[in-house]
């Protein structure tokens, strides 16, 4: 972060926006028009059906003005991004972890893994407060904090060789503060990723349709991967072309599968497709990046921006309208049958990614920064993927709000609120003030094949509703109800796969540092050439997250169903871990006026996560308080009373349990993000009081010899230099002429 680098860039975007010509700025105030417009509408309204396509427009139109200007702001001003420096992709190629990768394939690998069940499933259920506060933090939130963060923390591990956030918080923090990040980054990671692979176990289940097509996109990138690096190097365009028509064709051929004597063969049990999961998690992080991981994120993010493309073009075509109130009366009383808990702090974690998501950080501080070809990359691919993903996210509560709020809750609120048949649900709903028949009920299970909706909590399926009731409006009518429906099932299975691969690499990385820093005959398992190292971090990591997962599969109430309550807290806990290590390395470096950046979002996220912590733990509520559940479950044990929930008095047991387990893990959690806090402020009010004392632990300052545009596409400047090196649109570093530096030339994979 060097000062003048950052005045330099500063200066610039000052006098570019100055210089800015007429059109450009009619264009932007257009711009800001159709976003007030879109927000005055969603706001404002009251007691009349307002249009989803004004959410569009609202949130499309913030997401602009906020990377034009305040990314472009942090980029230049906060950071001082240079593109001289060499990235470690550059300087440590390896073929396996470290690879200079073009920075269209790069940015959908880090869209993929970014872009897990949150941003489908918790606007869902969020919805149950109405449309207005999620959309608000969704949009808000990923604007002045998500997409910071993301930014930030990739740029900060890029800048120190492409380290995990546990390591850069032990380096620049110090050992107390570093070992409780650690602890406490590493277990978050194990809970999400099981989280995660349960996610999608349940949605590819005994879907023929989603096995044979989320598992054919293994060896399709496979083909792309080797088609990249050795047939056709640098030909990002045509692999592109070969591999999306592949994607189209095993998704429809998955239909067919699924209809055929095959259908069987793919329709898994979820005890073996734990196994499944567990074995491509491991190979996904152990193999090169470029193999494997990159090119099937890559792959996957096609079919994740087009779909969701195409959703929002429905809405702005057929203009539906959004049934669910802007504000329900379960956001003040706290009694929503889909989570309990007032609407402060829950929705703030209800809704992770999309607005602000900890396990970003790690992806950031994983495998991207190890891939990205220049620093002046990380505007594009760390903000400006974090908006596609809040795009997402946005087009998710949309499709839940366009159904009819009866038909909503029915499919989220547990049997135990609305019982288990149509008559029952009917009667309950209504009496919430949201009016529903049983022939209603009966008739939109019926129009998507399904025996019934009743209680299919989680999110997913009342997504894949919503999503099947705008597209079959264009694409189909009625008739093609249950098969967008049942398309939207598999879309969101291979939309969170691509998390957990990237995600258990990561992983990886984390232990292999923390385990080579513990002594230094331990130090070579952070080397990348040390296969031993390799493959023993990697089996550790998925041993964690899928032996929580075998558990839960067999035992309803084991394994990651114990810890399935604490994952959106985890999840917040880690994002204010992230945001406390980028403001302390803005003070660090010199930028302490620039600390607002990060500080406010830290305050915000901060304030959120520790007071849902405490109230998780210590309300008195049942239904919020893990340890209120506790003492409910053992009074009922007492006397002799069975409670929902359990079948007999082993399960009572096993609750009364579970909740001990919750409160305890919610609490060491907070106890160590607070050990962070101080440890990061001690260090903060010692760069303040003598700058001198205190320095970045940054790797050396290497020229670059590589070249590559900034953004998806080339200024008029950057073309001209990468014509003068004799490059394609790729980039990459220019071949060293015959007579020059001895006449030694490029290896192949840094070109690419």
């Amino acid at each position: 972060m060097t000062t003048g680098t950052a005045a330099q860039g500063g200066t610039t975007v000052v006098r570019q926006l100055r210089q800015a010509r007429p059109r450009t700025v009619v264009i932007w105030t257009l711009v800001s028009v159709v976003a007030a417009c879109g927000w005055a509408m969603l706001a404002l309204s009251r007691g009349e059906e307002v249009s989803a396509a004004w959410m569009v427009a609202a949130a499309l139109g913030s997401y602009a003005i906020g990377y034009r200007f305040y990314s472009r702001f942090i980029a230049h001003r906060a950071l001082g991004v240079d593109k001289r420096r060499a990235t470690p992709a550059e300087r440590h190629n390896d073929g396996l972890d470290y690879h200079p990768t073009d920075r269209r394939v790069l940015l959908g690998h880090h869209f993929a893994g970014i872009s897990g069940a949150g941003p489908l499933v918790g606007p869902v259920l969020a919805a149950q407060m109405g449309y207005l506060p999620g959309t608000i933090w969704i949009v808000v939130g990923v604007i002045f904090a998500g997409a910071v963060q993301d930014m930030v923390v990739l740029f900060a591990s890029t800048r120190r060789d492409g380290k995990s956030l546990g390591q850069i918080a032990r380096e620049e923090i110090g050992p107390v503060g570093g070992v409780a990040a650690v602890i406490a980054i590493f277990t978050i990671m194990i809970i999400l990723l099981a989280v995660l692979a349960l996610v999608v176990l349940n949605a590819l289940a005994e879907s023929a349709w989603g096995t044979f097509s989320v598992g054919m996109t293994i060896p399709i990138a496979l083909f792309m991967g080797f088609y990249l690096r050795y047939l056709r190097p640098g030909k990002v365009a045509e692999v592109t072309v070969i591999g999306v028509s592949l994607l189209m064709f095993v998704i429809v051929a998955g239909r067919w599968v699924a209809n055929s004597s095959l259908g069987e063969t793919f329709t898994l049990e979820p005890g073996t497709l734990v196994i499944w999961l567990a074995v491509y998690g491991f190979a996904a992080s152990v193999v090169p990046v470029w193999l494997l991981l990159v090119p099937r994120d890559y792959l996957s993010t096609f079919m994740k921006i087009g779909t969701i493309g195409l959703l929002a073009a429905a809405i702005i075509i057929t203009l539906p309208g959004l049934k669910m109130d802007a504000i329900t009366d379960f956001a003040s009383n706290g009694e929503g049958p889909v989570f309990a808990g007032s609407l402060f702090p829950f929705v703030f974690i209800t809704i992770a990614c999309g607005a602000l998501s900890g396990f970003h950080a790690l992806i950031s501080s994983g495998t991207t920064p190890k891939m990205i070809q220049k620093e002046t990359q990380v505007r594009t691919i760390g903000y400006g993927a974090m908006l596609m993903e809040s795009s997402v996210a946005v087009m998710a509560i949309t499709a839940a709000c366009v159904l009819d709020p009866g038909i909503y809750f029915a499919m989220n609120a547990p049997p135990a609120v609305i019982g288990d048949t149509v008559q029952s649900a009917s009667e309950i709903i209504t009496s919430w003030g949201f009016t529903v028949t049983p022939d209603q009920l009966t008739a939109a299970a019926a129009s998507v094949e399904e025996g019934s909706l009743l209680s299919r909590t989680g999110g997913a399926p009342t997504l894949a509703l919503g999503l099947a009731a705008i597209l079959a409006d264009i694409l189909g009518g009625e008739a093609m109800m249950s098969f967008w429906y049942h398309f939207a099932i598999m879309f969101e299975a291979l939309f969170i796969l691509t998390a957990i691969d990237a995600g258990t690499r990561v992983g990886r990385f984390i232990l292999q540092d923390a385990i080579g820093g513990m002594h230094p005959r331990l130090a070579k398992f952070r080397s990348t050439h040390w296969w031993p190292g390799i493959w023993i971090t990697g089996a550790l990591v998925v041993g964690l997250w899928g032996g929580l997962l075998w558990i839960g599969v067999h035992d309803p109430l084991g394994g990651i169903n114990t810890l399935f309550p604490v994952f959106g807290i985890a999840n917040q806990l880690l994002a204010a871990i992230a945001l406390a290590i980028c403001t302390v390395l803005l003070v660090k470096g010199g930028r302490s006026r620039y600390a607002w950046v990060t500080g406010v979002p830290l305050v915000w996220i901060s304030i959120v996560t520790l007071t849902a912590s405490w109230q998780k733990v210590f309300s008195g509520d049942p239904a919020v308080g893990f340890l209120a559940r506790r003492s409910q479950y053992q009074d009922g044990i007492d006397a002799g009373q069975l409670l929902p929930g359990a079948k007999d008095m082993s399960d009572m047991q096993t609750i009364v349990n579970n909740a001990t387990i919750t409160a305890a893990i919610t609490g060491l959690l907070a106890v160590l993000v607070l050990v962070v806090f101080a440890d990061a402020a001690r260090m903060i009010l010692k760069a303040l009081r003598d700058p001198g004392s205190v320095s970045l632990q940054e790797a050396p300052f290497v020229e670059s010899r590589l070249i590559a545009p900034a953004g998806l596409i080339a200024t008029k400047e950057e073309k001209a230099e990468l014509v003068a090196a004799g490059l394609g649109p790729e980039g990459g570093i220019p071949a060293v002429r015959d007579g020059e530096a001895g006449g030694e030339r490029t290896p192949e994979g840094a070109r690419e």
